[in-house]
């Protein structure tokens, strides 16, 4: 039984990018809703992710696609696979 990808399947994720402060790298705000278990009200969590941009292309308020990889450093471990919407 063979891979179609070697690493095997990574996870894709879009968030919204709300920050670029830093060098090649952004920081991703991922929106999950999730509903509560005794009272059935739906939740907001919020995820936060930094995120590889080699080109730094991506700017405060762009919502992105982003794909888990191998640990680029200490913190991040996903890399920007394009720009949804501007």
């Amino acid at each position: 039984m063979e891979r179609d990808d070697k690493r095997g399947k990574r996870r894709k994720i879009i968030g919204t990018v709300v920050g670029n402060k830093m060098q090649k790298t952004i920081v991703v705000e991922v929106v999950n809703l999730l509903k509560h278990k005794k009272y059935g009200k739906y939740i907001k969590r919020a995820s936060f992710y930094k995120t590889h941009d080699e080109n730094n292309q991506a700017k405060i308020g762009d919502k992105v696609e982003i794909i888990e990889t191998r640990p680029l450093s200490k913190t991040k471990t996903t890399k920007l696979v394009r720009i949804i919407t501007k």
